[in-house]
C-alpha cells in the first residue's frame, strides 16, 4: 500500500480501517479537546476529527499518529522497521563489482533522484489566498492545550526556512504560540537547525508554515536530520514519490502544493517575546523564555480547509509513536557510525532524551563506555542523560529483561559512568540550562580484562529439552498458550507479576 498522497487521502484511509472517529458535537479548542484526546491517547483509541470546533469553521484532525498500526499505515508498510530497511539499503551502497551490482546501485540511484522534490505552477494549498488585514490565525480551531499554557498554540507545522549563506532549505517542526490574530512566537531551540538559520541572518528572514500535509511528510518535518539534508527530500524517498511544491505568495519559498494551510511571513533578527509557559512532551510546563516574533503576511489554504493538531504532555501522548518511528528508522544510520549496536530504544516513559537503552556485540574490555561515549557525540542523540549498554541477546525493548542484567551485571562502583554534557532546551533538572549531568550503566557480561572474578554462566535449558516439550505441550493438558512460556518476564501473567512485587 503507497502511503497517503496528502491529508484527506489520509483521512479517508483511516476511515476505510476503521481508524477514525468523527466528532460532530462542538468542542472547545481551549482544555477540552486536549482532555477528549489525553484520554483517547492513553486508551489506544482512534484518530478524531472534530468536525465543529468551537469558533472556527475548519475541522480539527488529531491524534492521527497514536498507535503503532496507524504509524504503519502512514508509511504503508506491516512494520515499522521495514521502513528502515530501505533506508539501510541505501546507506549501505558499495561500489559495484559486477553488472548485477551495478544495474542495483543504478536502480538505488534512481530512487534517490526520483525522491527530490518537485515544482509545480500551482497546488490546492493556494486555492484560498489571504493577506494584509485579511489574516486572522483566530479563524483556526487552534489549541489552548492545558490550563498553564500562555496563550493557544500551533502544535504540528512543518516550519520551512533557507540558510541566509548557503541557500539550503530546512524544515522543522517547532511550536508557535499565537500573539494575535497576525503575529505568533517562534519556539526555536538552541540545538535546531531552524535557530541556526535564524541566528545566519543579517536582519530578516522568510518563513513559511505548513498545516496540514500527508503523514509522511508531516513525519519528516520532526526527523533529526543533519543540516544538509532536505526533511522533503526525505519524505519523497519513504513515500515514493516526490513532494509537489509551489512558490509561496509573498515570501521567496517553496511550500508543499498539498497542504491544507500554509503561513507565510517573517522574522527580524533582533525581534523578540516571552513565549511560553506551555505544558510540553516532558511532562511539566516550560518556563516563559525569549523567542523570536513570526509576523504572518499571507494565510493560504484549500477550499474548507482541515487543520491538524497534537497534543504533548505526560507521556505516553501522540508523539510517542512520532518518537518511535524515528527510533526505528534511524537505526542502520546509527549503525554506519557504532557498527557494534545491535539495537537501542528510546523509552516512551523517558521522553526520549532522558534515556537510551543500547545492545552491543562486546568485543574488547571497556567497549561499553566507548558505545556510551559514542551515542553522547551522535546528532541529536547527544543530547541523551542517561545510557544503559546490555549484551546483543538482550531484548532492549524488554525494560523487565533489561532492569534484570543491570540488577545482575552492574557494580555500580565499577560500572557507573558520570559525567557531564549538553542537555535538552527543555530538561528541567540541570542546575545550568543545556548542560549538566550524564550517567552511563555497563549493564554487559564483565570479562578478565576487566578486573572481576571468573563470571557465572547463566541458567538456559538445553534445547533439546525444550524442543522435547514443545511437542509433548498438548499432552500436559495445562490449557496455557505455549507461546506464552517461553522467554523472560515479560511473558509472566499480569496476576504473578503482582505477587512478585509484593
Amino acid at each position: 500500500m503507497a502511503p497517503p498522497s496528502d491529508l484527506r487521502s489520509w483521512i479517508a484511509l483511516l476511515e476505510r480501517e476503521g481508524e477514525l472517529v468523527r466528532v460532530s458535537a462542538e468542542v472547545d479548542p481551549h482544555l477540552e479537546v486536549t482532555e477528549i484526546v489525553d484520554r483517547t491517547v492513553k486508551a489506544g483509541g482512534p484518530a478524531l476529527l472534530f468536525e465543529r470546533p468551537k469558533g472556527s469553521s475548519h475541522p480539527l484532525l488529531i491524534n492521527q499518529f497514536g498507535t503503532e498500526r496507524r504509524m504503519c499505515l502512514a508509511f504503508g508498510v506491516e512494520r515499522l522497521d521495514d521502513v528502515a530497511a530501505k533506508l539501510e539499503d541505501v546507506l549501505e551502497m558499495q561500489p559495484p563489482q559486477g553488472l548485477v551490482d551495478k544495474v542495483r546501485g543504478l536502480k538505488k540511484l534512481k530512487s534517490i533522484a526520483d525522491s527530490l522534490p518537485q515544482t509545480a505552477r500551482r497546488g490546492p494549498a493556494q486555492e484560498v489566498v489571504l493577506t494584509g488585514d485579511e489574516v486572522d490565525l483566530g479563524a483556526l480551531p487552534v489549541q489552548t492545550c492545558w490550563p498553564g499554557d500562555a496563550a493557544p498554540f500551533i502544535t504540528l507545522p512543518a516550519v520551512i526556512t533557507k540558510d541566509p549563506r548557503t541557500g539550503v532549505r530546512n524544515v522543522g517542526m517547532y511550536r508557535m504560540q499565537v500573539l494575535d490574530r497576525n503575529t505568533t512566537a517562534m519556539h526555536w531551540q538552541i540545538h535546531k537547525d531552524g535557530r541556526a538559520d535564524y541566528l545566519a541572518t543579517d536582519g530578516r528572514i522568510e518563513v513559511a508554515a505548513a498545516l496540514g500535509l500527508d503523514p509522511v511528510t508531516t513525519y519528516a518535518a520532526s526527523a533529526p536530520l543533519p543540516k544538509h539534508i532536505d526533511e522533503l527530500m526525505l519524505a519523497g524517498f519513504l513515500r515514493g514519490e516526490p513532494v509537489q511544491l509551489v512558490k509561496g505568495k509573498t515570501v521567496d519559498l517553496d511550500v508543499p502544493a498539498n497542504a491544507e494551510i500554509v503561513l507565510e511571513g517573517y522574522i527580524d533578527k533582533d525581534e523578540l517575546t516571552a513565549e511560553g509557559p506551555f505544558g510540553d512532551h516532558t511532562g511539566f510546563y516550560t518556563a516563559a523564555e525569549p523567542f523570536p516574533v513570526f509576523h504572518v503576511t499571507a494565510v493560504t489554504m484549500r477550499e474548507d480547509a482541515i487543520y491538524s493538531s497534537i497534543v504533548v504532555g505526560k507521556p505516553p501522548a501522540e508523539d510517542a509513536w512520532l518518537g518511535k518511528a524515528t527510533e526505528r528508522i534511524f537505526l542502520p544510520a546509527v549503525r554506519m557510525t557504532v557498527p557494534e549496536i545491535v539495537d537501542y530504544d528510546l523509552p516512551v516513559a523517558g521522553v526520549f532524551h532522558n534515556c537510551c537503552i543500547v545492545s552491543i556485540r562486546k568485543a574488547f574490555p571497556g567497549h561499553a563506555k566507548k558505545v556510551m561515549h559514542a551515542i553522547w557525540g551522535l546528532g541529536m542523540l547527544s543530547l541523551t542523560k542517561a545510557v544503559v549498554v546490555v549484551d546483543e541477546h538482550v531484548d532492549v525493548h524488554d525494560y523487565e529483561q533489561v532492569f534484570f542484567y543491570v540488577g545482575a551485571n552492574v557494580d555500580p562502583g565499577r560500572d557507573v559512568l558520570i559525567t557531564e554534557g549538553p542537555l535538552d532546551h527543555l530538561d528541567h533538572s540541570p542546575t545550568h540550562q543545556f548542560f549538566g549531568g550524564k550517567l552511563g550503566i555497563d549493564a554487559t557480561a564483565k570479562g578478565p580484562g576487566e578486573g572481576t572474578r571468573p563470571w557465572p554462566e547463566e541458567i538456559e535449558m538445553s534445547d533439546e529439552v525444550r524442543a522435547l516439550v514443545d511437542r509433548r505441550w498438548d499432552e500436559y493438558g495445562i490449557g496455557i498458550d505455549p507461546d506464552a512460556t517461553n522467554g523472560a518476564m515479560r511473558h509472566i501473567s499480569r496476576p504473578l507479576r503482582h505477587l512478585l512485587r509484593r
